[in-house]
């Protein structure tokens, strides 16, 4: 099995094969280096002699490199995608490029350590800011309702707006039960099926999946084994994958014929031709969720698009690649255990991870709330006898530590062990970030964070701005890893929303001023405020991608945002929605995107026409910057 293409099984039903059919699209393409499939999984043994000269790229890799399940599991899905065919096993899209992001790692057993939600948001963003258009999530986490924690659901968006396609794994379960992302709108959901295309009995099914799902084969999927040779294994995590490789091939044909690449296109062919009920003996239709993959009707659908769509791509230059692994499956007929820590998981992955980080330092600019932890037991005993000033530590010494006015007290008489602990950004109550300061100045980033949490603790401070870059990771005292990020002394701010409203807008109008002066500011005040409440909480991020960077400044930066309202309050109008694109006009060497404001008439019935205000933000350095005026128009 391993000398011929990894994924070629007997076809028993008379039904159509779809790995059959993937030697059909060969005949097309085996890939075009231009299109670009991410792997979010474990680490990836790129020394396998099926990767060796595959375009793969290793982005920010977090995770521990530890040899287990996670390395054997994200070198397998990626050689089932990007197996060169010189090779032992031969992957379904083998000269597309690939990035690789670890997001699992070994937790040191037989296990895996499993993903927040939160870090596989921001795995998701990183992928699509080196420009994957397929992201590959072999993994999942359980959710009864099949809704994802809102900043998760933010980011797929945002990447489907990106032209990325998410595919993921619907789950090893063998029940009606959802995970996540699979189950996030927009977003492609995989099923493993047999030899004889019926729905295996541990692949999860559900509502969701019935829109947005398709089976694919994932019963014994030859895969890379880390230190080389090759393995069988089945789950969803494989069956991602093979769809995630045709997919690329997809996009691949769509180049091939000159045409705007888009996934949005291939994943409406995938779904569309699935093979249903109608083509099927199964009495539980459900479980073959939108249907089976049909890679020669997809084909057709995407060809049949050679009438419709005739504008030629732009040539591009290639784009840096880091290759992403898959997550999630075990090996046939088990299913994935659900981690008792909230977090995505994976099946088995692995690999050595060679860290390699891209050229440019990834740049961060985040607004959250002020925490610390500490990196070991040893290093809580060691706070807790010297907070209460003397040897031995008892479980109160050990809470005093986590005392944060008797902390800042003794930093204050100790401020160098300001380092001794480890600062952190946190979410709503999530821990995004761990803060180190680093360079000549790290003392004077240390006493800031000090004076950040005296404020958050005595005058009601509720949000911090830290920009910088990032810089490996840290692991906190219960074992949860972060990112770690560098900060930038110049552009940390601390503040509350009421004084920022003030600074911004102007003080109140003294008494014996006119009820339209003082009806302007109320209703500027207001407005600045809905603004700031929008950023917080329904905009709310990770501070990573370039627009979550421009609209996390103009949040700090807020004066522009008052020019907009204070000529929207002469007009009547009030905020309809807040967007961000790439500005067509920007500096050499400037990396700037527009900050749109949407207003609507709320005296007119029907709303035909809209006002939009934008301004330009520059987020090519650390700390961004506003450029150039502020325009306004019309719209419909």
């Amino acid at each position: 099995m391993a000398g011929d293409h990894p994924l070629l099984i007997t076809w028993r039903s008379g039904l159509i094969d779809p790995l059959e059919e993937i030697r059909g699209l060969w005949q097309y393409t085996r890939g075009d280096p231009e299109i670009c499939i991410a792997v979010l999984d474990g680490p990836v043994d790129l020394t396998h002699p099926s990767l060796a000269g595959a375009q793969l790229t290793l982005v920010d890799c977090l995770e521990t490199s530890q040899a287990g399940r996670a390395d054997q599991h994200g070198t397998h899905v990626a050689s089932v995608i990007f197996g060169q065919h010189s090779g032992p096993v031969k992957g379904v899209a083998p000269l597309c490029r690939g990035l690789v992001i670890p997001v699992f790692a070994s937790d040191g057993t037989d296990g895996l350590g499993p993903c927040s939600q939160v870090d596989l948001a921001r795995a998701i963003a990183v992928a699509v800011q080196h420009g994957a258009q397929v992201i590959n999530v072999s993994g999942g986490q359980f959710s009864p309702s099949g809704t994802a924690d809102p900043l998760l659901a933010r980011v797929v968006g945002d990447a489907a707006a990106a032209g990325a396609l998410i595919v993921a794994a619907a789950g090893n379960d063998g029940c009606a039960c959802l995970h996540v992302p699979a189950a996030v709108e927009g977003v492609l959901a995989v099923g493993a099926m047999t030899s004889r295309g019926e729905p295996l009995p541990f692949s999860n099914w559900g509502a969701p999946y019935e829109r947005q799902g398709l089976l694919a084969p994932g019963e014994n999927i030859v895969g890379a084994g880390p230190g080389g040779g090759s393995v069988c294994r089945s789950g969803t995590s494989f069956a991602t994958a093979v769809v995630s490789g045709v997919a690329g091939l997809l996009l691949s044909v769509q180049r091939l014929r000159g045409w705007q690449v888009s996934t949005a296109r291939v994943r409406e062919s995938l779904l569309r031709t699935a093979l249903g009920c109608d083509r099927e003996t199964e009495t539980d239709c459900r479980r073959l969720l939108a249907g089976r993959m049909d890679v020669k009707g997809a084909l057709a659908f995407i060809l049949r698009d050679e009438t419709t769509m005739s504008e030629p791509i732009a040539a591009q230059a290639p784009q840096e690649c880091p290759t992403i692994n898959g997550r999630q499956n075990t090996a046939a007929g088990a299913t994935i255990s659900q981690a008792p820590a909230a977090g995505v998981s994976s099946a088995a992955a692995g690999g050595d991870c060679a860290c390699k980080s891209a050229a440019m330092p990834t740049l961060v600019y985040a607004l959250g709330q002020l925490g610390y932890d500490v990196v070991s037991e040893a290093r809580l005993d060691s706070l807790a006898q010297k907070i209460a000033g003397y040897m031995g530590t008892t479980v109160a010494e050990r809470i005093l530590a986590f005392d944060a006015r008797k902390l800042l007290a003794y930093l204050d008489q100790n401020p160098w062990d300001a380092a001794a602990i480890t600062w952190t950004l946190y979410l709503d109550g999530t821990p995004m970030y761990a803060i180190q300061p680093h360079g000549a100045f790290a003392a004077d980033a240390y006493g800031t964070l000090r004076e950040f949490l005296t404020h958050q603790l005595d005058e009601a401070v509720e949000r911090v701005s830290i920009p910088g870059f990032l810089a490996g990771k840290a692991t906190l005292l219960l074992g949860q890893e972060v990112p770690v990020l560098v900060p930038a002394l110049r552009g940390m701010y601390s503040w509350t929303t009421a004084e920022l409203v003030k600074n911004v807008v102007g003080p109140t109008p003294a008494a014996e001023a006119s009820q339209p002066d003082k009806d302007a500011h109320r209703q500027r005040s207001a407005g600045v405020r809905n603004f700031l409440e929008r950023v917080y909480h329904a905009v709310r991020n990770l501070g990573l991608t370039p627009q979550e960077r421009a609209i996390n400044f103009a949040a700090t930066n807020a004066f522009q945002i008052d020019k907009v309202y204070e000529q929207a309050i002469r007009e009547k109008m009030e905020l309809d929605s807040i967007n961000v694109v790439r500005s067509p006009i920007c500096r050499p060497g400037s990396d700037c995107w527009d900050v749109e404001l949407y207003f609507f008439f709320p005296e007119r019935q029907v709303q035909t026409v809209r006002k939009v205000y934008r301004f330009t933000v520059d987020v090519s350095d650390v700390v961004p910057v506003t450029v150039g005026p502020m325009r306004s128009w019309f719209t419909r």
